[in-house]
């Protein structure tokens, strides 16, 4: 491909975004650019605090709580209080919580302040997806979401290759770095964002059917994406989890495993929006089975690696899955989720990760110990096979239209959302079909 050619490609990936999805944006990669704790907290309580990989697993697990408890609460508060209050309440405790994190001392005290760490930064999470979504037109939402995902992965990159050097001299000052950069997104959020929550239509009688949870878990179609994503979720956090435990147990520095993970972040900011324009057009249904298998045998491969750059022929494998996963299923989620509920759509698919950030450092800390590595990433290809089957019988199971698969189904679809709901007043019936269009050809490619 020539330089011109790939200018192209990039000023199309980027134009027409709105300013607000750009300092969104901005926060977003502000606060992965300091996620160190994450990334070293497994070393931090092993290495230097001398724990088991078992007590490692539980802090984790109890991180992971804290997000379950906080996914659903900061769903609810998207839909009630407002997307911009929570993402500052969320953003402000949690560099707090980092912060208090690094001075402590006793298990018990670290085991709390972990969990308060993931109860509060976990919050955001619904906000900003029902932010994005409020914002960003329909035909512009996957590349939205892929741009958003880039920056994630942009900022993990960057600091995961820092985090084992910061570690190698000071983990406490990972702590305060982290506590600080989320402080940083509190103000862009506060400066910057202005609330986009949409008004309910009052205008006819009776007026918006309310959205509550118990109509959430009743959506059975949407549970079960629910569901899928928590076993792909589940093989996803042993990158952060169970890989630097297996790495540390073989031997492995934490600048090792700093340098084997930063190529996941580097290969997703390198192929995501090249992969992304490439499968627009795909089986969504194809992508998630593929995705699932890839990810689940990526990780499976890692019982064999001896060295760093086996290790990151490793991360190679499962981060092409993830880079196919990621828009295909969040594609997925926002279609699926109404307007005046996205927040509690969104805070149901969050709880998934949630779940499975408390569940997987449980599994990986006892596998471990118990029965070896080897086990674990075993293990790891089996449940990629069941998501992949899920995911064949799911989508098997989905209208036609909204499964992606039917293009007349979904013009149809987009064309009513895109000229009802999003065209702007006083566009013409020509504009609106036009952006209606447009937004069918992403649709397709979730």
């Amino acid at each position: 491909m020539s330089v011109a050619s790939l200018r192209r490609a990039a000023k199309e990936s980027v134009s027409g975004l709105p300013r607000d999805f750009w300092w969104l944006w901005t926060s977003t990669l502000v606060n992965r650019l300091g996620a160190f704790v994450a990334t070293f907290m497994a070393l931090y309580l092993t290495l230097e605090r001398g724990y088991s990989a078992t007590y490692a697993g539980l802090v984790a697990a109890l991180h992971g709580l804290g997000g379950v408890v906080s996914s659903i609460g900061g769903g609810v508060l998207t839909d009630r209080l407002g997307r911009r209050p929570t993402l500052l309440i969320a953003q402000t405790s949690t560099a707090g919580s980092v912060a208090l994190l690094g001075f402590m001392e006793h298990p018990v005290a670290i085991a709390g302040a972990a969990f308060l760490v993931g109860m509060a930064s976990n919050a955001s999470r619904p906000a900003v997806q029902a932010m994005m979504a409020d914002i960003v037109r329909p035909e512009d939402r996957v590349r939205a979401f892929s741009l958003n995902y880039w920056a994630i992965n942009l900022g993990f990159a960057v600091s995961s290759a820092g985090a084992g050097f910061i570690a190698s001299y000071s983990y406490r000052a990972g702590f305060l770095i982290e506590a600080a950069m989320t402080l940083a997104c509190a103000i862009v959020v506060y400066v910057k964002l202005p609330e986009s929550r949409p008004e309910k239509n009052t205008s006819e009688a009776g007026g918006e059917p309310e959205v509550g949870l118990g109509t959430v878990v009743r959506d059975g179609r949407f549970m079960g994406v629910v569901g899928l994503s928590f076993l792909v979720a589940l093989i996803f956090q042993q990158g952060s989890v169970g890989l630097p435990v297996a790495m540390g147990h073989a031997g492995f520095t934490p600048a090792d495993y700093g340098m084997a993970i930063a190529v996941n972040g580097v290969l997703i900011v390198a192929l995501q929006i090249p992969v992304t324009r490439f499968i627009e057009h795909r089986d969504p249904q194809r992508l998630l089975v593929v995705s699932s298998i890839v990810a689940g045998y990526g990780f499976g491969l890692t019982a064999f690696a001896g060295s760093v750059g086996a290790f990151a022929l490793t991360v190679c494998v499962w981060t092409l899955a993830e880079i196919v996963n990621a828009p295909t299923q969040t594609g997925l989620v926002v279609r699926l989720s109404p307007t005046h509920g996205r927040g509690r759509y969104q805070g149901m698919y969050t709880l998934s990760w949630a779940v499975a950030g408390l569940v997987a450092p449980l599994m990986s800390g006892a596998v471990i110990d118990r029965f070896g590595p080897e086990w674990l990433w075993g293990g790891c290809a089996v449940i990629g096979t069941v998501a992949a089957a899920g995911y064949w019988g799911l989508m098997r199971k989905l209208p036609e239209e909204e499964a992606g698969v039917v293009e007349a189904g979904v013009v149809e679809a987009a064309v009513e959302e895109a000229a009802v709901e999003e065209a702007p007043v006083g566009a013409s019936a020509a504009s609106a079909a036009s952006a209606a269009s447009a937004a069918s050809a992403v649709e397709l490619s979730a």
